[in-house]
């Protein structure tokens, strides 16, 4: 290639990926809908409304929970939040979130409560790191989410 032609060219993309749209930083909308995302799954946890906590993932959702295999996909997420112990007692706090264009990281802390049938209630606390996606219509997905305890393991 020419070297007078490499300039041009190179412009050239620069300029085309920049006017992609949704490219660039989170916008103070995109935070406070992220922001919202978390009050959201908050609310839909503390009711047990495993069918509404599903709804916030993407339906190719990837989801690590600690000490457990990995769930792939929604049906799968929804399955597996089904047979989970009765939420007594949840919150969630976003700490940081970082993002550009259609893509967002949030870090943050949890604590909760469990009611496991015949057993005494266990609490928990612990972090999570979630990736989520903006979707078609501007909404905001939880497309990976990985969660564990700062306790340690029973016995230990």
């Amino acid at each position: 290639m020419r070297s007078h032609l490499v300039f041009p060219i190179l412009f050239a993309l620069v300029t085309a990926v920049a006017c992609q749209g949704g490219v660039g930083p989170l916008s103070e909308e995109d935070v406070a809908a992220n922001r919202a995302l978390t009050q959201q799954f908050v609310q839909h946890a503390q009711q047990n409304d495993w069918a509404a906590l599903a709804d916030l993932y993407t339906e190719d959702c990837v989801v690590m929970p600690a000490n457990e295999p990995t769930i792939q996909g929604r049906a799968a997420y929804l399955a597996w939040g089904e047979t989970f112990p009765p939420i007594v007692q949840f919150s969630a706090n976003l700490e940081w979130i970082e993002g550009y264009g259609d893509m967002a990281v949030v870090r943050g802390i949890y604590s909760m409560t469990v009611q496991p049938e015949g057993a005494d209630a266990m609490t928990d606390q612990g972090k999570y790191v979630e990736v989520r996606r903006r979707q078609a219509d501007g909404s905001w997905k939880i497309a990976v989410d990985i969660f564990n305890s700062d306790l340690p393991l029973p016995g230990q």
